[in-house]
């Protein structure tokens, strides 16, 4: 049974891919994962506000007292110092592709231009086999228009892709007013893949402290249906791949997203439930499932049951919407 694919370029051996999570950053985790089947890994993030706060530290210490003492400046370490936590991470990168023969996908987490290009660039220069760009963004300015966003957004990817010469992948929320647009749009600017959908965790309130705290709740197959509809919607009318994140738990929900046309299926929640193991368990799944349908490869199945070649396009539309309302009936 073939069950390669391809991803940014690269040739994979399965469409079982480790996105980002905690585990990323421990070498012996990555190294399990690989052992276990994963066909690459999307390294956790290096946030923007990570290079911003060394970067306020840098000039913090290097300006403090110069006004009346100019000759300061020669005792101040060089820059480098600073960035601990941007080194330890191209550290982790070259490390990363020393410990797996599987490709390292890097992970820039930020919403403006900041530092982007050139930390794409150091990445690049540390081993990255590709870099996964997370627009997490949640604009609260009531005057900031959408239009703005995505041309920030798009902005990103532009530069980006052009300082460097290894693929990028650009990881999305859906909440775009076309996001179809928006897909085509990241399409025409050179992303080399799309990851559908970032999951946004929202705030809770801690009613003893009375202060806001995060609420981390992993995913269950139920959050696959978003990036299924619209992965189904986008294959073959953009050109770049397809990555579907978000509820990707069993077999079934990997034979699904490909069917709609997705080139990986990326898995976090259910490793960190179930281990690096989960992943030797749904591939052995996958191979089963396909064999007993009578499948070659993972090729001819993927697409199968996109829009483009349903027989009842409407199925990803508002028509979805009026039938699901209209065949429910209560249980009680």
């Amino acid at each position: 049974m073939n069950i390669q694919t391809t991803y940014l370029g690269m040739e994979l051996k399965s469409p079982l891919v480790a996105s980002s999570s905690p585990f990323m950053q421990n070498l012996n985790k990555i190294k399990q994962m690989e052992d276990a089947g994963a066909a690459a890994v999307v390294l956790h993030s290096l946030y923007e506000e990570e290079i911003q706060q060394e970067r306020h530290a840098l000039m913090h210490h290097m300006e403090y007292g110069t006004d009346s003492f100019a000759e300061s400046l020669s005792y101040f370490p060089e820059p480098e110092v600073f960035y601990a936590k941007t080194d330890a991470y191209l550290e982790h990168i070259s490390k990363a592709r020393e410990v797996v023969d599987i490709p390292v996908i890097a992970s820039l987490n930020g919403a403006s231009l900041g530092g982007w290009i050139e930390f794409a660039k150091k990445m690049e220069q540390a081993g990255a086999n590709a870099i996964e760009l997370n627009t997490y963004n949640v604009p609260t300015d009531v005057t900031q228009q959408g239009t703005h966003v995505e041309r920030l957004i798009i902005e990103i990817v532009r530069s980006v892709k052009e300082s460097i010469d290894i693929p990028i992948a650009v990881k999305l929320s859906p909440y775009f007013s076309n996001m179809a647009n928006m897909a085509k749009q990241l399409d025409d600017v050179g992303a080399d893949a799309l990851v559908l959908f970032n999951r946004f965790y929202q705030p809770d309130i801690n009613l003893e402290t009375l202060e806001h705290e995060p609420n981390i709740i992993l995913s269950t197959s139920y959050d696959m249906r978003l990036p299924l509809r619209w992965i189904g919607i986008l294959y073959k009318q953009i050109e770049a791949d397809l990555a579907a994140t978000s509820g990707i738990h069993t077999a079934e929900d990997v034979i699904k997203m490909l069917m709609v046309g997705a080139n990986i299926t990326m898995m976090t929640s259910s490793v960190l439930e179930q281990g690096p193991i989960v992943f030797k368990t749904v591939t052995e799944d996958v191979v089963r499932w396909l064999n007993e349908n009578d499948y070659e490869s993972v090729a001819q199945l993927r697409g199968s049951m996109s829009q483009i070649h349903s027989a009842d396009a409407s199925a990803f539309e508002r028509a979805q919407y009026m039938r699901g309302l209209k065949t429910y009936y209560p249980k009680v």
